[in-house]
């Protein structure tokens, strides 16, 4: 099969923070000194931020470092923080939770947006600096030269679901570069595999994760207060360091969501069903009260810190912001991380294309606020997983309030998330309530909302690499839980015939990655569907 090849300096995957902001440094470098490499990125979804979720309170140093003159350039931050308020929920009252307790969580100088605006600004940005932007092609396959990597190539277009070649065929096409940037987000599937070929993890934690939740609800003018930032933890699931967002932004909207760490142990838990359990809280519900649901979307988001951070610098290229790991869970913050982690690597390899390099991209990492802000927070996550949530938060309050992050030690998470379920038999049950339509919703309706839409007619890109594992070991050990932990509805156990089978509904899949994270055999790999397939987000 014929492939055009395209040649750049540079190539970026993944249009979020991190990969726009190393797109715009290496292009302001570009101009400054009147230089002439080329440089592309690639964006897996229908545009810039069709694929972006994110709370957001962003904490815009980054920004202010990048694009000094952001807001003559009408940026979409239009709400700064005006109030942080915290509750610990019990089930029926929330008690106020005084914000001096976690400074982490303070939100002064910081703005609620909507990232993937944001997102969208910042490719306008790009374009203007001559960054060729491509939206709509993922990229499915690494290409190397001599266990180098020196490029992508794009995903096959027009292939059926059997394989076969349909009119509409359009081969991928190999873009080959000096530099090879992975900025694909929490889990990529590009970057797990440079992390592991090579050994990119060595001696580190492994990775850990959550799952977010967002839903954007459009409130009554007198029940919204613009500004204004929420953080809840305890009740629907006090007995895990899970917590939620509400985020009063502008146009009467609010964002809100839920984030349970997928350490989970309970394979009966369905984290969607945590989620639309949390919005009936009297304290929650009251903001809701005549409101309507406009948006929803989950994704996954990674937190185990400066323990789990893989070296960030490989052969032919660079990985950064989630891809990475850069999150910063003690503040439930990884955009700003994120965004610096790009315009550092935009600065290394102007430089190193130049011959200019004085040491390595890690180097830089660790020696920028990036690893000041991990560093603090690096004992958050393992707190809550060796003593519990209510212990954990005790010793983080001492940790991040008397001790600034800066305790004498650092603990370790050794066990994967996956790893972490307990077999059905050893577990309670749990009852979820019928959804009432108001606050609560099932998950249809909710994937309905996500814009979500891929050619049914394609090969599955939620990939078994074996297909009986489901129904003769998942299922009976864990009750296989992917039918659970899945937000979107996409995995199914139907019986037919006094027969059991597992059903991949692929068309329902909002890229959250979940699936390749959790599943307790690690018998799911998420690969990229046709291009433009996945969520469509508007204002997440």
């Amino acid at each position: 099969m014929h492939r055009e090849t395209m040649e750049y300096d540079v190539v970026v995957v993944g249009g979020g923070p991190a990969g726009l902001a190393t797109a715009i440094k290496f292009a302001q470098l570009n101009k400054k000194n009147n230089t002439d490499y080329s440089i592309c990125l690639l964006e897996k979804g229908s545009e810039i931020g069709a694929h972006i979720l994110s709370g957001n309170v962003f904490q815009p140093d980054p920004l202010d470092e990048l694009i000094p003159e952001w807001k003559d350039l009408n940026a979409p931050l239009n709400v700064s923080v005006k109030k942080d308020k915290i509750m610990y929920l019990l089930k029926n009252i929330g008690i106020p939770v005084p914000s001096f307790v976690m400074p982490t969580m303070k939100n002064h100088g910081n703005y609620i947006i909507s990232l993937g605006n944001l997102c969208r600004w910042l490719g306008e940005q790009a374009e203007n600096l001559g960054v060729e932007v491509f939206p709509g092609f993922p990229a499915s396959k690494l290409i190397f030269e001599a266990d180098k990597v020196v490029g992508v190539q794009t995903g096959d277009m027009g292939i059926s679901e059997n394989g076969e070649l349909k009119d509409s065929h359009e081969p991928g096409i190999n873009i080959k570069a000096k530099y090879t940037i992975l900025s694909e987000g929490c889990r990529g599937h590009l970057g797990k595999q440079v992390i592991a070929k090579y050994d990119l993890d060595k001696d580190k934690d492994p990775q850990h994760y959550g799952i977010g939740f967002k839903e954007v609800w459009k409130l009554k003018p007198d029940l919204h207060d613009e500004g204004t930032v929420i953080h809840t933890n305890g009740w629907p699931t006090p007995d895990m360091a899970s917590g939620s967002y509400f985020y009063h932004g502008e146009n009467n909207e609010a964002y809100i969501g839920y984030v349970i760490p997928l350490d989970y142990k309970n394979p009966h838990l369905s984290p969607f069903d945590e989620f639309q359990k949390w919005k009936t809280h009297p304290s929650i519900k009251k903001y809701l009260k005549g409101a309507e649901r406009i948006s929803y979307g989950a994704r996954a988001l990674i937190k185990g810190g400066l323990q789990s951070l893989p070296k960030m610098e490989f052969p032919g290229g660079l990985l950064i912001g989630c891809n990475a790991g850069t999150l910063v869970f003690s503040k439930i913050k990884g955009s700003h991380t994120a965004m610096k982690s790009g315009t550092l690597a935009g600065e290394h390899i102007y430089e190193s294309i130049n011959g200019a390099i004085d040491n390595s991209y890690d180097l830089k990492v660790e020696n920028s606020w990036i690893y000041s802000e991990l560093y603090k927070s690096r004992n958050f996550g393992p707190l809550f997983h060796k003593f519990g949530a209510l212990f954990g938060a005790v010793f983080n309050v001492i940790d991040q309030f008397i001790f600034r992050g800066n305790l004498p030690f650092t603990l370790n998470h050794p066990t994967p998330d996956y790893a972490c379920l307990m077999k059905a038999s050893e577990t309670k049950k749990i009852h979820y309530e019928k959804p009432d339509g108001i606050y609560s919703f099932d998950k249809l309706s909710s994937v309905y909302l996500s814009n979500t839409n891929h050619e049914e007619d394609q090969p599955c890109h939620l990939q078994l690499k074996d297909p009986s594992i489901p129904i003769s070991v998942n299922l009976p050990m864990y009750d296989e839980p992917a039918q659970r932990y899945c937000p979107a509805g996409v995995y199914e156990v139907v019986e037919k015939d006094n027969e059991k089978r597992f059903v991949i509904n692929a068309q329902n899949c909002v890229h959250c990655k979940t699936c390749d994270i959790k599943d307790p055999s690690q018998n799911i790999n998420w690969a990229s569907p046709e291009g433009p397939g996945g969520p469509n987000y508007p204002n997440m």
